[in-house]
């Protein structure tokens, strides 16, 4: 099935539009990379106390289970904090996963410190230092909500939980579908996922949108992971052939409708503008002010 996107110069069939998304998206991934190292220190710490009896063995256990805990938490503090600054409207981070794995990685370095020769108050002091480091290093969660100016608080509230919502039905979708380990169906949906990431974005510069586009967001989108979680289960079974053919067909429905209504909304937006513009100018000739176009200069 041929792709909608590509021309002579874009390989994979792909537009620079749908590739800078798909890159924007992996930025975003990406950011949770630094945590990675993070958890050295966990396995470190674990195999230097094998030798050293099984109180020591069990407290070293704990401890980097406490680390591991911590970059994990860091690592999706990362890519949440990236998301935020993504977005043109959001809201913070309902857990501050940075801050608790600041917390996590003193508590897992006093551990660590307690196992060796340094009693309770040089734990105690290798913990503070670690997470103050910790914070240093990596900082703390975004602890206010990013809103747009000249918007009520009111109708942005409401375009973050509708984004909130559409975003977790891409997120489900994509699991699902990695889950069968099929690289065409993966790019399949990214692409899809990428057209309807177009419309959240336009829909988070401008929330007069919302009302255009909450159907798309919530109830299409619901549908459209409902639909990918029963054909994953399907055509992981036996591999039905004609349920991946609905499935693509459905994709590029989903595609050409969700392409068309942010076309609507981008020209709905342009065309608001314009007779801005124009009752703007006329007030401003009625007020005698002299207006110059190019063409007159």
């Amino acid at each position: 099935m041929a792709k909608r996107f590509g021309g002579k110069y874009s390989p994979d069939g792909q537009s620079a539009d749908v590739r800078a998304e798909a890159i924007d998206i992996r930025q975003i991934k990406a950011a949770g990379s630094p945590a990675r190292l993070l958890y050295l220190p966990a396995i470190i710490l674990v195999f230097t106390s094998l030798g050293s009896g099984p109180a020591t063995l069990v407290l070293a256990l704990i401890g980097g289970g406490v680390l591991t805990l911590a970059a994990w938490m860091l690592q999706e503090g990362l890519k949440a904090e990236a998301e935020y600054h993504a977005r043109k409207v959001a809201r913070r981070p309902a857990v501050p996963r940075k801050m608790l794995a600041s917390a996590l990685t003193g508590i897992g370095a006093a551990i660590a410190a307690y196992t060796g020769d340094s009693g309770m108050i040089g734990a105690g002091l290798y913990g503070i230092a670690a997470l103050g480091l910790h914070v240093a290093a990596f900082g703390i969660d975004p602890m206010a909500d990013k809103r747009m100016e000249g918007v009520d608080t009111f109708q942005q509230d409401r375009v973050a939980r509708v984004v909130d919502e559409a975003e977790a039905h891409l997120d489900v979708m994509k699991a699902q579908i990695e889950g069968l380990s099929d690289r065409r169906l993966t790019e399949r949906v990214q692409d899809f996922q990428v057209i309807a990431r177009r419309m959240i974005r336009t829909v988070e510069e401008d929330p007069r949108d919302l009302t255009g586009a909450r159907k798309f967001l919530s109830v299409y989108l619901m549908g459209a992971r409902d639909a990918t979680v029963k054909f994953v289960d399907l055509y992981g079974r036996n591999k039905d052939a004609d349920a991946r053919t609905s499935y693509e067909a459905l994709l590029d429905d989903l595609e050409q409708n969700f392409a068309a209504r942010t076309e609507k909304m981008l020209l709905d937006d342009r065309s608001d503008m314009d007779i801005e513009i124009n009752v703007l100018r006329d007030r401003l000739q009625r007020e005698g002010v002299s207006l110059k176009t190019k063409g007159s200069e």
